[in-house]
């Protein structure tokens, strides 16, 4: 028999990957020149040659293969995260070495991992609004209560008014995704900084440890000139968790790692704890030779400017056909302005025209969807009469050319 927990996340399983399950199920019927899917943030920038070639000089190098795909310490291969601590150490100026480090199963294991160390039934984790949906899974896999907090609705960026209201002697930590899945707002320095502010304040208030978890799965897709910060140089308490996914292009592989400052309380303790939770979660270590092979590529690059120009085109042609849409300054998501009150609604309108789209709800953010262009250019161009069509529908009045 199910357990009844698992019966309830079947039934509000993820939106994003229904969605794209439909789409294929759409390509399959139409044809997949005929469906514009927008639903699931998978890259499409080619994997460098340069993590390809780091594989094949790998697997040249070790000849002793039990070694190559055995086991190692939990917390991952010592020379991996001495060579992740440097790299971090030159590009944000912090002093960080191996011990600081632990290799993770992608950012979706770090902090579930972390989770597992910090969370008591009934304890409560802030999480920004809108937010990446399977945060509620994970808090809920450890019997923690997930608290909303609201953002600007203007802006999209934290109301911290609200930060400070619902910030409460249960609260165990914050999340932090930044930049932000699904809106692709980066928060600034400043921002950062106020967040850091009342976090202190409530520690004091409430004599215990409010941690922060910054999930930073997509640093590295930031337009306009824009840069993030690295958090652990404004909070101690702070978790930063990591995934190769988006930047390397490489979501099936999953590898990561989580950043545990010296600063931190009870640092020896919390490191122990979690390279235990990290076998207890089942995860044992993160992929042997994606650890060793992402060491090599440290300072490779995706293609931002593929993701630029995509962003450009699918910005510029929905708000001159009279969409409103959150301009969105890192990640490859656009937040788009529900032209009904009923989103959901909508995203069916988008599906009779083949757009696969996915409804604001999902993100805890009723009255908007969300539309990833990590797509081939093409996608955006051909959709251009779909969307047009879309609008219509809904009496949208464009721009006049």
């Amino acid at each position: 028999m199910l357990s009844k927990q698992i019966q309830e996340d079947v039934a509000n399983s993820s939106a994003i990957r229904a969605m794209f399950t439909e789409g294929m199920e759409l390509a399959k019927r139409v044809g997949s020149e005929n469906v514009y899917d927008f639903s699931l943030g998978n890259p499409v920038t080619p994997v460098p040659e340069a993590f390809t070639q780091a594989m094949l000089d790998i697997i040249e190098e070790e000849k002793d293969t039990t070694k190559l795909h055995g086991y190692m310490d939990n917390a991952g291969y010592p020379e991996v995260r001495s060579a992740i601590a440097k790299h971090l150490n030159k590009r944000f100026g912090v002093s960080l070495n191996q011990r600081n480090i632990i290799m993770t199963v992608g950012a979706a294991g770090a902090i579930n991992v972390i989770l597992k160390t910090i969370i008591d039934p009934g304890d409560e984790m802030a999480v920004f609004a809108p937010y990446f949906t399977e945060y509620r899974n994970y808090i809920g896999n450890w019997r923690g209560n997930l608290v909303t907090i609201d953002p600007d609705y203007e802006t999209f960026q934290p109301d911290f008014e609200d930060l400070k209201r619902k910030i409460s002697p249960k609260t165990k930590a914050l999340i932090i995704n930044n930049p932000v899945n699904p809106t692709g707002v980066v928060y600034s320095e400043e921002t950062i900084k106020k967040i850091a502010a009342i976090l202190e304040e409530k520690q004091r208030e409430y004599g215990h440890e409010i941690y922060i978890i910054s999930d930073e799965p997509y640093r590295e897709l930031i337009y306009d000139g824009l840069s993030t910060v690295f958090l652990t140089k404004y909070y101690a308490n702070t978790f930063v968790t990591y995934s190769f996914s988006k930047s390397l292009s490489l979501p099936g592989e999953r590898i990561g790692y989580m950043v545990i400052p010296d600063e931190m309380a009870d640092f020896d303790a919390m490191i122990a704890a979690l390279t235990i939770a990290n076998r207890i979660c089942g995860f044992i270590n993160a992929p042997s030779l994606m650890q060793k092979a992402v060491a090599r590529c440290l300072d490779e690059k995706t293609d931002v400017e593929f993701y630029n120009r995509n962003r450009k085109a699918l910005y510029e042609m929905l708000t001159e056909l009279g969409f409103e849409c959150v301009y969105p300054q890192g990640t490859f998501y656009l937040f788009v302005k529900s032209p009904t009150r009923d989103e959901k609604a909508f995203v069916e309108a988008g599906k009779r025209h083949h757009i696969m789209m996915v409804n604001g709800t999902t993100f805890h953010c009723p009255g908007y969807v969300r539309l990833a262009y990590c797509v081939q250019p093409e996608v955006i161009e051909h959709a251009k009469d779909a969307f047009a069509a879309l609008a219509k529908e809904y009496n949208l009045k464009g721009k006049k050319s």
